[in-house]
């Protein structure tokens, strides 16, 4: 948990995968993939690689605490041989984030060996861990992505080919995933029939790419080919693509807060632009909730196209009111109140002469706990804002998340116990208004959605 963004719900983490036909290192593909997908997971990551053309089982990897930066360089890439690899950025929501919980996770088994990385979250994981367990298995770490792939390995025991070990595991798994599995011949990619965790396929010239979002597909000079469909086992080999569709069903949830929050401004999740939807929220918010202003602004970063869709709409002047400072990072993690609040203003500070003797509409993507946007509003005012009308771009938070969001549990969401008169009166702000449930059709068009977090409708 990183104080500076105690307030904000956390993704666990990020996926990538290539396959260089033309046995092109991928260690740097996947590299620059990862940095691209850094903001879905900063505590670990790691890459595993094989060649695909070399003597079966010769998968190379390295992982460890911190960012991608801090834990690779040019000699640790060199030191990754083979045109085929995966990668794997990782925030905890099921295992404590110690370097043995980081990814991929790694198997040697007795008909050779895999490599998997996991977003997501499997709800019936115990369940699935105790039987494992049971047959003599033993777990180096206290993941749910450790599970999986040991599932498929015990699996594959029992069948010819890895992607139907990697069926008949998938089968069995409740909850949201998408997976990247590395065999030494072949990259698969894999996601959870509801479509609650994004996949996306993309090519550069002879080469397929399998990432989380989009934009790490620009990140390697990939083309965006098309999201996985949700249910879909997609093996990328020698022999080219094949799709197995068994699992896919009728009901989908995509989970609503990769359009709010999690995904990165210039991806395209299931045909939904990030940038276009977070522009209608705005739009949404100043529709319902208008109010006398000087100017509209949004917090860094998640909450600023969102305050210019409220400006288009409301005719209010955008303006950005904070400056955010890049090179905090991680470094700030502090454990009393005091400190965090000094975190706070380390990573934003007021623009004074923009927002002096202005009435302001803020907007921001959620309150979660409300110390944050509470410690905003404190420093808008005392830079000499006049008057601080809160928007945001979700509903209030009442119920946890159990797919792989690390939304707390209800005694810690200030929406839970508190009306929002209330939470308006506790974070200082002069009117605050929530999206409404009805309207966050308006981001993602008829895209079918999760939004357990705010209605309970639990889609598993």
């Amino acid at each position: 948990m990183y104080p500076s963004e105690d307030d904000k719900p956390k993704e666990e983490c990020g996926v990538f995968g290539i396959y260089n036909p033309d046995k092109t290192a991928a260690a740097p593909d996947v590299y620059y993939g990862l940095c691209a997908l850094q903001h879905r997971g900063q505590e670990a990551c790691g890459i595993a690689v094989c060649d695909a053309f070399g003597p079966r089982g010769n998968i190379t990897w390295h992982k460890d605490m911190g960012l991608v930066g801090e834990v690779f360089d040019a000699d640790t890439l060199k030191g990754l041989p083979g045109n085929l690899g995966i990668g794997h950025v990782r925030y905890s929501t099921t295992g404590a984030s110690t370097p043995e919980n980081a990814q991929p996770m790694v198997l040697n088994y007795l008909k050779g060996t895999l490599a998997l990385a996991h977003n997501g979250n499997i709800t019936n994981a115990a369940a699935l861990r105790r039987s494992l367990e049971e047959s003599g298995t033993f777990f180096r770490s206290t993941t749910d992505s450790e599970v999986i792939a040991c599932d498929i390995a015990r699996e594959r025991l029992c069948t010819s080919c890895a992607e139907d070990a990697i069926l008949r595991t998938a089968k069995k798994l409740k909850g949201g995933y998408a997976l990247v599995v590395m065999s030494p011949r072949k990259l698969i990619g894999v996601r959870d029939p509801l479509g609650l965790k994004p996949l996306c396929l993309g090519r550069r010239s002879d080469s397929y790419i399998l990432a989380s979002e989009s934009c790490a597909l620009d990140a390697v000079g990939a083309d965006f080919v098309r999201d996985i469909l949700p249910g879909e086992i997609l093996t990328i080999s020698g022999d080219g693509i094949k799709s197995d569709t068994r699992l896919i069903q009728k009901k989908k949830a995509h989970c609503i807060f990769e359009y709010i929050y999690f995904a990165r401004l210039d991806s395209t999740l299931d045909g939904v632009n990030i940038y276009d939807a977070r522009i209608r929220a705005g739009r949404a918010l100043a529709a319902s909730y208008p109010v006398e202003a000087d100017l509209v602004t949004g917090v860094p970063d998640s909450g600023l196209a969102a305050a210019m869709g409220y400006a288009q709409a409301s005719g209010l002047p955008f303006s950005l009111a904070f400056h955010k400072n890049s090179y905090v990072g991680r470094t700030f993690i502090k454990p009393t109140q005091k400190e965090r609040e000094s975190a706070v203003h380390l990573k934003l500070n007021v623009l004074a002469s923009v927002v002096r003797n202005k009435r302001l509409v803020l907007i921001d993507d959620s309150i979660v706990r409300g110390t944050t946007i509470a410690n905003l509003i404190g420093m808008l005012k005392k830079a000499g804002a006049l008057e601080v009308h809160v928007r945001i771009c979700s509903p209030p938070f009442l119920y946890p998340c159990y797919y792989g969001t690390d939304v707390p549990s209800n005694d810690q969401l200030i929406a839970s116990g508190h009306t929002p008169e209330q939470i308006c009166a506790r974070i200082g702000a002069d009117s605050l208004g929530y999206m409404k449930l009805e309207d966050l059709k308006q981001m993602t068009g008829e895209l079918p959605l999760c939004k357990a977090c705010f209605d309970s409708n639990y889609p598993v």
